[in-house]
C-alpha cells in the first residue's frame, strides 16, 4: 500500500496471519490482523467473522456483535455470518435469540452439523434455566393464536423483554455451594477465592490506584464477574461435552484402567470441537487430517475401552466426507459417507443411518448422478422428522427429477415439499417449493397453472424481500 493509504500490506497478507496468530490462541495481535486487513478492504464479510471470533475469544461480546451483524448486511444468508450472530448471543446469555439464528442458519445449511449443535445447546440452556415447557400451564385458552413462524423471528428481532413465570425466575440463584462452583469455574475458582481472600484485607481496600480507583470497586466487579459466569455456566453446559459425557456415564465407557475416563473424554471432545471448528473456519483440510489422525488413535482402542467405538467412528467418517466434499474430492466424499452408513447400520443406529444418506445423497447430486441421488434420498424418506427436513429432502428429490427430465415426477415431489413447508409455516421454503412445481408445468406445457405458481411464489419472494428471487421469476 502506499504511504498514508493504509496499513503496508496487503489483504490477504493480514488474513492469514491474523488466522495463525488466532489458532495461536494470540487473540490480542489476530485482532491487529483484522483490524489492517478491513482498512484495506472495508467490510469484508469474512474478514468481520474473523475479527467477532477474536472479540468473542477476548470477552468483548458487545464488539463481536457488531462485527456478526455487519457481515450480514449485504448478503443476510450468509452462513458464517449468521453463526457468528448466534454464537455470541448464546456466550451473551441471550439464548432464546441465539435459537432464533442457529435455526435460521439450519434452514440455510442443514448439511452443516454446527447450527444443529447450536440449536440443542440452546434449548437445553434455555430449559436450564427456565424449566421445561411441560412445568409452564396457561391459565387461559381464550385469545390464543397461531402465527407464522415469520412473525415470531421478527418479533425476536425486536428483542422484546420476555416475561418469565414467577417460579422460573426463582430457579435462577447464584450459586453458592463451593463445590459446585469449582465445577463450573474450572480454572478460575482460584482466582475467586484470592480475590475473596483480598476483600478480607482492610487497608487494602480502602486504598486506590494511581488512577483514582477504588481497590475495593475493582475487586468486588472482579467477583460480580466471576459469579456471573458461574450462573452462566450453570444455565449452559456445551451440548456436545453433555451428549459426550452422557454417554460415557450411560456406556461405562472405559474399564480399562490404564487410561482414565475423564482423559479419554476430554480427548474426545476437544478432538470433535476442533474438527467442526476448522471446518467452519474454512480449512476443510486441516478439518480432514485432524478427523483421519483422530479416527487412526481410536481405532487403535479396543472395543472394551470404548463400548460405542463403532458409532465414533461412522461420526468421524461423516467429518472425513463433509471435509472433502468442501475440497471438491467428491468421489474420496462418496466412500467415506459410504464408510459412515456402513458403522450406522453395523450398530443399527437410525439417525446416524439418516444423517449417512442424507451426505451420500449430497454428494450424488453434485457429482451429476442425479438418479443414483434419488434413490438414496428416497430410502430415507421414512427416517425425515420434522416438517423442515421433508420440505427440503422432497425439494432435492424434486430438483433431481426435473434434472432428469421427469417432470410429473418432479411435480408431484415439489407439490410435497410445499406441503410440508405449510406445515412448518416457513415462507422461504414454500417460495422454493412453488417455483418448483412451476418449473415441472412448464415442462409438462401446463402453462396456465405454471403462470398462476409463478405469480404466487412472486408474492412469496416480496413478502421475504428476495429481490433475487423476484427478478428470478419475473
Amino acid at each position: 500500500a502506499a504511504v498514508g493509504s493504509g496499513p503496508a500490506g496487503t489483504f490477504l497478507g493480514f488474513m492469514a496471519e491474523g488466522t495463525l496468530l488466532f489458532r495461536r490462541g494470540e487473540y490480542d495481535k489476530a485482532l491487529g490482523c483484522f483490524d489492517n486487513a478491513l482498512k484495506l478492504r472495508a467490510a469484508d464479510k469474512h474478514c468481520l467473522v474473523a475479527r467477532s471470533k477474536c472479540y468473542l475469544k477476548l470477552g468483548d461480546t458487545e464488539n463481536s456483535l457488531k462485527d456478526a451483524e455487519a457481515s450480514l448486511q449485504s448478503d443476510k444468508t450468509f452462513s458464517k455470518g449468521l453463526y457468528q450472530k448466534a454464537e455470541t448471543l448464546y456466550t451473551m446469555g441471550d439464548f432464546e435469540f441465539a435459537l432464533v439464528f442457529y435455526h435460521r442458519g439450519n434452514r440455510l445449511r442443514p448439511e452443516l452439523q454446527k447450527f444443529r449443535l447450536g440449536i440443542e445447546k440452546s434449548q437445553e440452556a434455555i430449559i436450564n434455566c427456565i424449566g421445561s415447557p411441560s412445568s409452564v400451564k396457561l391459565e387461559s385458552k381464550e385469545d390464543l393464536c397461531f402465527i407464522s413462524r415469520q412473525a415470531e423471528v421478527k418479533k425476536a428481532n425486536q428483542k422484546l423483554p420476555i416475561k418469565l413465570p414467577k417460579e422460573c425466575t426463582r430457579k435462577q440463584k447464584t450459586v453458592r455451594n463451593p463445590k459446585t462452583e469449582r465445577q463450573l469455574l474450572g480454572e478460575l475458582y482460584a482466582d475467586k477465592a484470592y480475590l475473596e481472600k483480598l476483600l478480607k484485607d482492610k487497608d487494602l481496600m480502602e486504598s486506590s490506584t494511581k488512577q483514582g480507583i477504588k481497590v475495593a470497586d475493582l475487586v468486588l466487579s472482579g467477583i460480580s464477574y466471576l459469579d456471573a459466569r458461574s450462573e452462566f455456566w450453570q444455565q449452559q453446559k456445551p451440548i456436545y461435552a453433555r451428549v459426550r459425557e452422557r454417554k460415557l456415564r450411560q456406556q461405562r465407557w472405559i474399564r480399562d484402567k490404564k487410561q482414565k475416563p475423564a482423559e479419554v473424554g476430554r480427548y474426545i471432545v476437544k478432538s470433535m470441537e476442533d474438527i467442526d471448528m476448522l471446518l467452519s473456519g474454512d480449512a476443510p483440510e486441516e478439518s480432514c487430517k485432524k478427523a483421519e489422525r483422530v479416527l487412526k488413535t481410536i481405532q487403535g482402542w479396543s472395543d472394551d475401552e470404548v463400548p460405542n467405538k463403532n458409532e465414533l467412528i461412522g461420526n468421524l467418517y461423516s467429518c472425513i466426507g463433509n471435509a472433502q466434499l468442501e475440497m471438491g474430492r467428491l468421489e474420496a466424499a462418496l466412500q467415506s459417507h459410504k464408510m459412515d452408513l456402513e458403522c450406522a447400520r453395523q450398530s443399527n443406529l437410525p439417525d446416524a443411518v439418516s444423517r449417512a444418506l442424507d451426505n451420500i445423497g449430497r454428494v450424488y447430486a453434485r457429482m451429476g448422478k442425479f438418479q443414483q441421488a434419488v434413490d438414496t434420498w428416497e430410502e430415507k424418506i421414512p427416517m425425515a422428522k420434522s416438517s423442515l427436513e421433508k420440505t427440503w429432502l422432497f425439494h432435492e428429490i424434486g430438483q433431481c427429477y426435473l434434472e432428469l427430465n421427469k417432470a410429473e415426477a418432479a411435480q408431484n415431489y415439489g407439490q410435497k415439499s410445499l406441503q410440508s413447508a405449510d406445515e412448518g409455516g416457513d415462507v422461504e421454503w414454500q417460495l422454493h417449493a412453488t417455483v418448483l412445481v412451476a418449473q415441472a408445468q412448464v415442462k409438462l406445457k401446463n402453462y396456465q397453472p405454471a403462470i398462476m405458481n409463478f405469480e404466487k411464489a412472486l408474492e412469496k419472494a416480496k413478502l421475504i424481500h428476495d429481490e433475487a428471487a423476484q427478478k428470478a421469476i419475473i
